[in-house]
């Protein structure tokens, strides 16, 4: 399937590709273009679009496109990728920025590829693909909130331990 977004890919249009190939459709292609001809490409190649005003997979109720993808696509039984959601979330919506404390790392990074990159969207997924890989491996190993035994409900992965006890 082909997937279309807009060119000069940064954190939830890189992220999102990486999702996708790796839970969703691990044979994706992914097209860019001009911010106000996304929806015209997905038409005319039949693709799905992302990460774009009118798309189908875009922000909406708070959520980044990589939170939609994990909803639409029921992929929140699995902790590492709602984990990594709360970070690329906290990267790619600036006002949420400090949700995660990886999430200013992850924008710091993907910024990094996208100055040294710029408009090379596909050299930029193929270069951060690994560091994506990386950050899920990360995740799986981080414990489930639900897994600590007196870790309040509701206030994420880290509530109830001190800096000191979070696994390196």
């Amino acid at each position: 399937m082909k997937w279309v977004t807009r060119e000069n890919a940064n954190v939830d249009r890189i992220a999102c590709p990486w999702l996708i190939r790796r839970f969703i459709d691990p044979d994706a292609e992914f097209l860019f273009a001009a911010r106000d001809e996304v929806l015209e490409v997905a038409e005319r190649e039949d693709a799905n679009s992302y990460d774009a005003p009118g798309a189908k997979y875009t922000h909406r109720d708070g959520k980044c496109s990589f939170d939609v993808l994990v909803e639409e696509f029921k992929l929140g039984g699995d902790p590492a990728v709602v984990r990594m959601a709360e970070v690329v979330h906290a990267a790619d919506v600036s006002e949420d920025r400090d949700h995660s404390p990886e999430g200013p790392g992850l924008y710091a990074i993907a910024h990094g590829f996208a100055l040294l990159h710029g408009t090379d969207d596909h050299t930029k997924i193929r270069l951060e693909t690994p560091m994506y890989d990386a950050l899920y491996a990360w995740c799986q190993e981080q414990p489930h909130p639900h897994d600590q035994p007196h870790a309040p409900q509701g206030t994420g992965s880290r509530a109830g331990r001190s800096p000191d006890s979070v696994a390196p």
